[in-house]
């Protein structure tokens, strides 16, 4: 966590720390906090696997690390977890990506068994993030996300402006048996205007494909008592067949960056969204 600029840049922004030795700041009717801490124990990944009916999770579960941002007067509530993200794994159920050579011993029960997989061990997630609406605003209101024509504005978003608070969470990691990565992790950061978030799921099968599965939300700072919130997700895919056919590198370690990787790849979904508040 960093909170970048002095007490007067927070002051000047209306903006001040959370209390109680949390992560985060209040601003402009918002509570933005970060929750970072260790990766399940034993005990807890038995009651995961129990509720997700599943005997198979990624290797480090964040399980109780989340980011939340929540507008108090309207009771507007957006929040990351790792345990909404693998329900969206659960559910999609995709079919299982080939399994790389050097990794079929991972999958194997025993040493002389052939490799046979009925899950998707990338947990690729369908997840854009979870939001709800505390009851006792206004009873009966409800959110959800509607399609829109609005996008979100990324060169006012590349202007200079102090950053009030930036945070990264990492939901979840795999590093499917060294011969890859499977990670979802969350970054915010504040700035007097608003606060803009980037949700991502990156996935790189050594020699076989690449996934990345990207949720980018913002928020502008109105005088509204309902705030403003646009959702874009995209979503890129393509095979190392595919890319080398392009003329690009096929060895793993020239794809490490996904911010880099991301234009290589092509889009098979985009959508952009704005969250309606009945």
């Amino acid at each position: 966590m960093e909170l970048d600029g002095d007490d007067r840049e927070l002051k000047a922004a209306g903006a001040e720390p959370l209390d109680g030795g949390r992560l985060g700041l209040r601003i402009r009717g918002w509570e933005i906090e970060s929750r970072k801490l260790p990766i399940l124990n034993s005990s807890l990944l038995q009651q995961w696997e129990q509720k997700l009916q599943t005997s198979h999770l990624p290797e480090m579960i964040f399980g109780e690390s989340s980011l939340i941002l929540k507008h108090v007067n309207s009771g507007i509530k957006i929040h990351f977890n790792a345990f909404d993200a693998l329900l969206g794994w659960k559910q999609e159920s995709l079919p299982p990506v080939e399994v790389p050579a050097a990794a079929q011993w991972k999958f194997r029960s025993k040493p002389d068994h052939q490799v046979i997989l009925d899950y998707d061990y990338t947990f690729t997630t369908p997840y854009c993030g979870s939001e709800s609406i505390e009851t006792n605003t206004k009873p009966g209101r409800g959110a959800c996300w509607e399609d829109c024509k609005d996008q979100i504005d990324m060169v006012a978003l590349a202007s200079k402006e102090p950053i009030l608070f930036y945070d990264e969470v990492i939901l979840y990691e795999d590093e499917l048996a060294d011969n890859g990565v499977s990670l979802l992790t969350v970054k915010v950061r504040v700035m007097p205007s608003g606060w803009f978030l980037l949700l991502r799921y990156w996935l790189r099968v050594d020699g076989v494909l690449m996934r990345l599965r990207d949720t980018r939300m913002h928020c502008v700072f109105g005088e509204s008592t309902l705030p403003i919130i646009l959702r874009e997700s995209c979503w890129r895919e393509a095979t190392f067949q595919a890319l080398s056919l392009k003329g690009y590198p096929t060895d793993s370690a020239s794809y490490n960056d996904p911010s880099i990787i991301s234009k290589m790849l092509p889009i098979i979904l985009h959508k952009t969204q704005k969250l309606s508040i009945t």
